[in-house]
């Protein structure tokens, strides 16, 4: 296999990846909370861990992608305190919490259809596997890193800690991490403001309750990533992802827990993608600027100027490097819908061309430009950089200034199927849409093929009448040394 290099933000630098199986990839990646409309937020991982699958599946790996949905255990104050986020807007709607987490699944599902995200291998739901979080928190008071209180099961943190170290994820220290928390003078059954619950008590008004040996309840919002990354990939697998918001406490207790329970690292390689902010700002629903994929698509929110497609939202997330703040704005969303435009335009032209007797570019470049870039840390930016330069040598050749032969017209095909398409996910939304160009086109070329005998004959005005016509109705007619080209705008 090629050698790649990741940034695991364990250890906080770039590594080349060897996975434990030298042919087989386990990667789990955190899911939703399913209590709400998909926003600009889910794009973000969504689209960074659907490259990382769509590329490591394109290097020959057998990639078993594991995604979870949280549908129960997401409380609303903190991971201890609160009321449980999917049962809030159940008793708010008079509905059943699995009927609100199953819909707002399917539209968690169908957004992400919409960006082009494939599915992964495995979608486990939290509320579907009680049975194995109840038998890890055991292990882990079996090894004396847990204690019960009142029918809740809290993780030690302090005692955790003596033995390995609690915060080198997120880089903090316990000490610090003490300064920071409030303690709250004997009102919680926490020994500790710091440790975190894996198994909660019920009280008498929580809807989602499941039978355990120490109290009927349910688990931490922690524990479920847990124990079913681990049913799915072993007790040791290669990547664990999700976004850096997560860190902690969420990751940082994973790995107390995990560790706790088996006595070693579950993943080897974390992998965090960075936020989104809007104008600057963080995402949220009090500063207004919370924005869900639906209003994107239909531009149906006070802040957007317009719609902008799927693909927009996907290729504006891959301009940007993962690890990298990406800030959203009109602008820079019209810039990207413009771009992607152009480079599906370019695409469309290649199909054109002609091959000739010789080629004066070298179509290797692209190839090599675009694999360095992806072994680099999924450097996506540099692969559509890559992919604008060959774009504008593309139109030189359409203009006669360029020139490839037969076999190096199908090779750079090749390549930017593989990286446009197979592994960026992008698609070109114009020319799937029905009624779209193929539908047209036998009809634009009989016209346009008209017109080039009009000008042939002299007849200017019957040539611009069919040009005119053409740009009225959106179709732009460009002519060529050999011919016409034409594209709908």
């Amino acid at each position: 296999m090629e050698k790649i290099v990741l940034y695991n933000t364990l250890t906080r630098r770039k590594e080349t990846f060897e996975p434990i199986n030298p042919e087989h990839v386990g990667m789990y990646v955190c899911g939703p909370t399913v209590y709400g409309d998909p926003h600009l937020g889910h794009a973000r991982p969504a689209v960074t861990f659907d490259l990382m699958f769509r590329y490591l599946q394109s290097l020959g790996y057998k990639v078993r992608y594991v995604r979870n949905i949280t549908d129960v255990g997401h409380l609303e104050q903190d991971a201890d305190d609160g009321e449980d986020k999917i049962a809030k807007k159940a008793r708010l709607e008079q509905l059943e919490p699995m009927e609100i987490a199953h819909y707002y699944t399917e539209r968690y599902h169908d957004a992400m259809r919409e960006l082009g995200v494939k599915s992964p291998s495995i979608e486990p739901h939290a509320s579907g596997h009680i049975i194995e979080q109840i038998a890890m928190v055991q292990r882990i008071l079996d090894a004396g890193y847990a204690y019960e209180s009142n029918g809740s099961i809290y993780f030690d943190v302090e005692k955790y800690n003596k033995d390995y170290h609690y915060g080198r994820l997120s880089g903090r220290n316990l000490d610090d991490i003490v300064t920071n928390t409030r303690e709250l003078d004997g009102q919680s059954d926490k020994h500790h403001s710091f440790d975190f619950a894996l198994w909660k008590k019920a009280a008498p008004e929580h809807i989602m309750r499941w039978p355990s040996p120490w109290s009927d309840g349910f688990p931490g919002w922690h524990m479920e990533c847990s124990a079913m990354s681990t049913k799915y990939l072993g007790e040791q697998f290669d990547i664990h992802g999700g976004g850096m918001d997560l860190m902690f406490p969420h990751h940082e207790c994973e790995i107390a827990q995990s560790t706790a329970a088996l006595g070693k690292d579950s993943a080897r390689y974390w992998v965090h993608n960075n936020m989104i902010t809007i104008n600057g700002q963080k995402m949220g629903k009090s500063l207004g600027n919370f924005i869900t994929l639906e209003q994107l698509f239909t531009g149906n929110h006070p802040i957007l100027e317009q719609a902008y497609t799927p693909m927009t939202i996907r290729f504006f997330v891959l301009q940007a490097h993962y690890r990298s703040t990406l800030d959203f704005s009109n602008e820079a969303l019209q810039a990207a819908e413009k771009g992607l435009d152009r480079l599906m335009k370019g695409i469309e032209t290649l199909g054109k061309l002609k091959p000739a007797d010789k080629s004066t570019s070298d179509v290797a470049d692209l190839e090599r430009r675009c694999k360095e870039a992806m072994a680099d840390d999924l450097n996506s930016p540099m692969v559509i950089s890559a992919l604008f330069d060959w774009v504008r040598i593309i139109n030189q050749a359409a203009e006669g200034q360029q020139s490839f032969t037969a076999g190096d017209l199908e090779t750079l095909k090749s390549v930017i199927n593989r990286y446009v398409f197979d592994i960026l996910g992008l698609r070109n939304e114009k020319a799937a849409d029905a009624g779209g160009k193929d539908m047209v086109s036998p009809l634009v070329d009989m016209l346009l093929n008209m017109r080039m005998e009009a000008k042939a004959n002299k007849d200017w005005a019957t040539s611009d009448k069919i040009r005119d016509n053409l740009t009225a109705i959106g179709i732009r007619v460009k002519d060529r040394k050999d011919g016409f080209d034409w594209e709908i705008e």
